[in-house]
């Protein structure tokens, strides 16, 4: 199947596939779905804000910019001990990817013991690990690797045409670099964007044209709903119709078959019947619990009835004994050097 895997694709071959009838555009989703995947499986992803608030970007639909007044309070580094409850909680409710977001624009020198003993920790728990921590040289994203960090997100968020309209303080060159750097360093790249933000239809298709025309397709490919959020500029932005939304994804699954196609931000405004219609469209993954970073989430519970419903099973996660003890091994190895007792705790 790896000769239906493209990287060459034309803007015009994707504006193509968001113009097809809507039943025509379905069903050549759900077929090339069912080439690559079970139907009838989703893999479950858990994410914690590890630190929230103050990032220095200005990014228009995010509550957390110190830039826009969202009333959300600022909060310090979480500890690795909270982090790692928060990843047992995470597994025991079904997750099988745990993955840590800190508001960032890139993470400092001295933040890079504690994100490296997460994710030593979080792998030792059997979970996938999962960072987006803003952009990445590559010697933090070769750390970041050697901890046993499994995928890293970052976003192209929208086309490079609009993306001037979203964020100033970034360019779109910053984010591919850090993407390079990611998949240099070995990591699997979880990466896609927001719609929703007033850009149009061709705007869609200049983000799945950037994300798959890379020389390997993401492994993971969030496509966000805007969250509006009041105080931020995007807060009276129009609703964006439903099938628009589904549209995206369903052009994501034909363009990268081989990648898993996310379900995120925006799951709570859509009801079921969009979430059915949005995993028949090829979505096969979600965040699952009752936050998303800072916005809401659908509850887990609602989440399980759902499945039951449409008999959609989770995907399993086969644990990697060999880095479950690598991980083991490192968490022990940072506290030894530390003589730091919550690394000791941690690690136990």
């Amino acid at each position: 199947m790896s000769d239906m895997i493209r990287h060459n694709w034309t803007r015009d071959q994707a504006n193509a596939l968001f113009q097809l009838p809507f039943s025509d555009l379905m069903f050549k989703a759900q077929t090339m779905h069912r080439q690559f995947f079970d139907p009838n499986q989703v893999q479950i992803s858990t994410l914690c804000s590890i630190k929230t608030g103050a990032c220095p970007e200005d990014c228009a639909y995010c509550p957390q910019s110190a830039r826009y007044d969202t009333g959300l309070e600022r909060e310090k580094l979480m500890k690795v001990e909270s982090v790692l409850e928060e990843a047992k909680a995470a597994k025991a409710s079904g997750a099988t990817r745990f993955c840590m977001g800190a508001a960032w624009r890139s993470p400092k020198k001295k933040d890079m013991p504690y994100v490296t003993a997460m994710v030593a920790g979080v792998k030792s728990l059997g979970l996938e690990t999962c960072m987006t921590l803003g952009m990445l040289d590559q010697a933090q994203a070769q750390e970041l690797s050697d901890a046993g960090l499994d995928y890293y997100n970052h976003n192209l968020d929208t086309s490079p045409e609009y993306y001037g309209d979203i964020i100033t303080t970034r360019t779109y060159q910053d984010r591919l670099d850090t993407l390079g750097n990611v998949r240099e360093s070995g990591m699997k790249v979880c990466s896609g964007g927001i719609v929703g933000m007033g850009e149009d239809e061709g705007d869609r298709a200049g983000l799945l044209l950037q994300l798959a025309n890379m020389p390997q397709h993401p492994e993971s490919v969030p496509v966000n709903m805007l969250v509006k959020v009041e105080g931020t500029p995007l807060a009276d932005q129009a609703d964006l119709d439903p099938f628009d939304f589904i549209r995206t994804v369903a052009v994501a699954r034909i363009m990268m078959p081989a990648s898993h196609v996310r379900l995120s931000a925006g799951r709570e405004e859509m009801n079921e019947q969009m979430q059915a219609m949005a995993f028949m469209a090829g979505a096969n993954s979600i965040f699952y619990g009752e936050k998303l970073l800072t916005t809401p989430n659908p509850e887990a519970n609602k989440d399980m009835q759902l499945f039951k419903r449409l008999g959609i099973r989770r995907e399993e996660y086969e644990v990697n004994e060999d880095d479950t003890a690598h991980a083991e091994t490192l968490m022990a190895a940072v506290a030894e050097a530390r003589n730091d007792q919550f690394f000791y705790n941690a690690a136990k």
